[in-house]
């Protein structure tokens, strides 16, 4: 089992990278010393394969868990669906010392975390993140929240789990679209921050696209180390801690203009991510070699690297980047690469760029 810190003072954690996790999250829990009533949050897919084994591990470590089912996918992610939690968690009569499990992807964690940050004004919680995207990502640093009609987690708050396990045994029976989109995330770390990674990724995706656990561990373990360096630096995203969102601006606004649902978040952020590389090519100096690099690997892991949108979904687009939370002034904050390893933040962006971008 690997270990990485999360150093954020009283709020610190662990994140725990290994085998066999889910079979120890009731230990796991009772060395935190968390309330006896407990409910986990999952999704209905996640729900039947890995709902009954964290429940039997919570009982057995002495807890009182419920289970409470969401539909799977992204629409989960709106205000209904954390009422509807909020009533089962009354209804078990959680308390302050109780604490919630979020099990399952991005979305579970992100609404599971949401939901814990606010009942009862903030209740501790616990991410078993079951997806790829979720180990490397967002199960990590504490950002949780829920979409609007308007724009994608536009309501939310930076809340830290107190715990998280990545049970590499959980990405088993993850289909192939939902483990090739959390790449995506994986890729980013490399871009944004550490090159050595980034050729490791190029040298290993075979190993990788066939899940080989020792490699796959060695890479969650790492992206996980980047990411609790940034978040220790930057908690609530006031500097350095924008350079997650490389690719996110235009990844998010496609998620939007084109429906939630139709592509993955992973797969929106990729075609995001090369569209910002060409951008860096054209604004902030990154050498075409790397800007090729980045298109290749995107697409040696079997991800998307361009889009096409019609008129009316190119107007929501635009529509849709004016309300991303990187938005200032009225003008959208990039992240663009200088080399591979090294980006900048709060990067203006001509929209015509944009649109010649797009294009190609």
């Amino acid at each position: 089992m690997r270990i990485v810190s999360v150093s954020l003072g009283s709020r610190s954690y662990q994140i725990k990278v290994g085998s066999g996790l889910l079979l120890r999250l009731g230990a796991e829990c009772a060395a935190l010393k968390l309330g006896q009533r407990c409910a986990v949050i999952t999704d209905a897919n996640v729900g039947k394969t890995f709902a009954a084994a964290a429940l039997r591990s919570l009982s057995a470590s002495g807890f009182q868990p419920v289970i409470i089912t969401v539909p799977a996918g992204e629409k989960s992610k709106r205000i209904a669906t954390v009422e509807k939690c909020y009533d089962q968690l009354a209804a078990h009569r959680l308390e302050r010392k109780s604490f919630i499990v979020a099990l399952g992807g991005g979305v579970v964690g992100d609404l599971a975390g949401f939901v814990a940050a606010t009942y009862l004004r903030g209740i501790p919680f616990v991410q078993v993140p079951t997806t790829l995207l979720a180990q490397v990502d967002s199960s990590v640093g504490g950002k949780t929240g829920v979409n609007l009609k308007a724009g994608k987690n536009l309501v939310g708050a930076f809340y830290q789990p107190r715990l998280v396990l990545c049970d590499l045994e959980t990405l088993n029976p993850l289909p192939k679209r939902e483990f090739i989109s959390g790449l995506a995330e994986v890729i980013k770390y490399g871009i944004i921050y550490d090159a050595v990674l980034f050729a490791q990724l190029e040298r290993n995706l075979p190993k990788l696209l066939l899940r080989e656990a020792a490699t796959l561990a060695a890479v969650i373990a790492r992206c996980c180390e980047i990411k609790a360096e940034i978040v220790g630096q930057d908690e609530t995203e006031s500097g350095l801690r924008a350079i997650l969102n490389f690719g996110h601006t235009v990844g998010h606004a496609i998620e939007n203009s084109a429906g939630y649902g139709k592509f993955l978040h992973g797969e929106a952020i990729a075609i995001g991510q090369v569209a910002a590389a060409k951008l860096s090519f054209a604004l902030t100096g990154l050498p075409g070699h790397d800007t090729g690099r980045i298109r290749d690997l995107f697409k040696r892991a079997g991800l998307p690297h361009g889009i096409k949108l019609t008129t009316a979904q190119r107007k929501k687009f635009y529509a849709a980047m004016q309300l991303d939370k990187k938005v200032s002034a009225g003008e959208v904050q990039f992240v663009l690469a200088q080399k591979i390893g090294k980006v900048v933040w709060g990067q203006k962006v001509p929209k015509d760029l944009i649109e010649e971008i797009l294009a190609v």
